[in-house]
């Protein structure tokens, strides 16, 4: 403003000495050719103007032109920075609104999200499917219209002893140890690995180690009980090796999960500090969810938004209802870097998601399995084929149940929807 001043000061000088030297001597100048600068910006270009409309001398135009454009920029600089400092307020207060909204969405995300690692995690298989499958590996059951115990014993009648079972001493000596082994609590203490393949295998070493001092135990009569035998052995075979498969594919499920929940509990760890919480340590007598659920008992969206309440008053400008968003964001820097650490929650979200899938994908390949064993089994006579497909169909539709209480229960919609409400590509800095 004084150069402005300074400046149409020496322009009106100029003006008054140009002046003074062209007029004529003879006659008096009529016009008074003093200027006294104005002190607000209208009356300076008012006064500008007027001196450009009345000379037209090229320099002295070209010096009130240059003072107008110093007198415009100085008008524009100023109005610029204004809007400067009016946008970093609102920028700051942006910023702080997004980190806000974020960390609050956050508390619900990292409160889903353990709570359906800690439900997938204890899913095997539901207890009619268990209870359908074990049934199928008991020697002693008639699921699909045989017994393997007892087709046993009447393959060692018909084709070992020739159907002479009850004719010799050797005959019931041999039935009495083939009922021993069908009943070996060795057999009946198995679980995971199906009864008859190690029934059918303790029984074929027993039988050709008796054949060596037998000599009423041909190789033809045993190779035929072995050929008979080996169409259960196929049919158990395949049921074993989906019963393995599907374990051990839970198994691994099992471990992915655990490593995601640690990940979950660092992670919160940062976010729960930055926030004024404090994460309770590792209990090595209680699993890790179960401590996750009694820190979120308190660490929750009501008090995270608390917390945030009583910070947004400890920053208001006193007397106004105004808060210093610089100030705020300067002086808690940690709620900076939680908020652009969250991506690695939205990560983990997702990572559930893929051993969510996984683990349908484990099930509907159990299921193939199966259905297909069951195949075998009508397929080497073994069982009829109308048996096969009712239990087949009372399969798919225990299978079908599984799949959706366990869908109801996880919800993977509900976290999927709480971690889009988490802006974690828009970085604060």
């Amino acid at each position: 403003m004084y150069f402005r001043k300074a400046i149409l000061l020496i322009a009106s000088l100029l003006l008054s000495s140009a002046l003074w030297a062209q007029q004529d001597t003879t006659v008096a100048p009529q016009q008074d050719t003093t200027i006294v600068p104005s002190s607000n910006d209208t009356g300076i270009s008012s006064e500008i103007n007027q001196l450009q409309i009345k000379y037209k001398d090229t320099t002295l135009q070209r010096l009130l032109g240059q003072l107008k454009q110093v007198n415009d920029n100085e008008r524009q600089n100023s109005t610029a920075i204004q809007g400067l400092l009016q946008g970093k307020q609102i920028d700051n207060m942006t910023k702080y609104k997004l980190l806000k909204s974020n960390l609050i969405n956050a508390v619900q995300t990292y409160y889903l999200l353990n709570k359906k690692v800690i439900d997938l995690k204890s899913r095997n298989t539901s207890n009619s499917l268990d209870v359908f499958i074990t049934s199928l590996n008991n020697p002693e059951s008639k699921a699909l219209g045989f017994s393997f115990s007892e087709r046993v014993i009447s393959l060692v009648k018909s084709v070992i002893l020739g159907g002479k079972a009850d004719k010799t001493k050797r005959g019931q000596e041999i039935i009495s140890t083939t009922e021993s082994i069908l009943n070996s609590p060795i057999f009946r203490g198995f679980t995971t690995l199906a009864p008859p393949l190690g029934i059918a295998t303790s029984l074929m070493t027993f039988f050709h180690t008796l054949s060596i001092n037998n000599k009423s135990i041909n190789q033809k009569s045993l190779k035929d009980f072995e050929v008979q035998l080996n169409k259960y052995v196929a049919y158990y075979t395949a049921l074993n090796e989906g019963n393995q498969k599907f374990q051990y594919g839970l198994s691994y499920n099992k471990d992915q999960l655990n490593t995601l929940q640690q990940n979950l509990y660092n992670n919160l760890a940062f976010t729960a500090s930055a926030l004024g919480f404090t994460m309770p340590p590792k209990d090595p007598n209680e699993p890790l969810g179960v401590t996750l659920n009694k820190f979120f008992l308190n660490f929750n969206q009501s008090n995270v938004e608390k917390y945030f309440d009583q910070l947004e008053h400890k920053y208001t400008i006193p007397g106004t209802d105004k808060i210093n968003y610089e100030r705020l964001l300067r002086e808690n820097m940690s709620l900076k870097e939680a908020n652009n650490q969250l991506e690695d929650l939205v990560m983990q979200t997702k990572n559930f998601e893929n051993l969510y899938g996984e683990y349908f994908t484990m099930l509907d390949n159990y299921y193939g399995t199966v259905i297909s064993a069951m195949n075998i089994a009508n397929t080497n006579g073994l069982a009829d084929k109308a048996i096969v497909q009712e239990k087949q169909q009372e399969f798919t539709e225990l299978k079908k149940e599984a799949v959706s209480d366990t869908k109801t229960s996880i919800d993977i919609g509900e976290l999927k929807n709480s971690t889009d409400n988490i802006k974690y590509r828009y970085k604060i800095f």
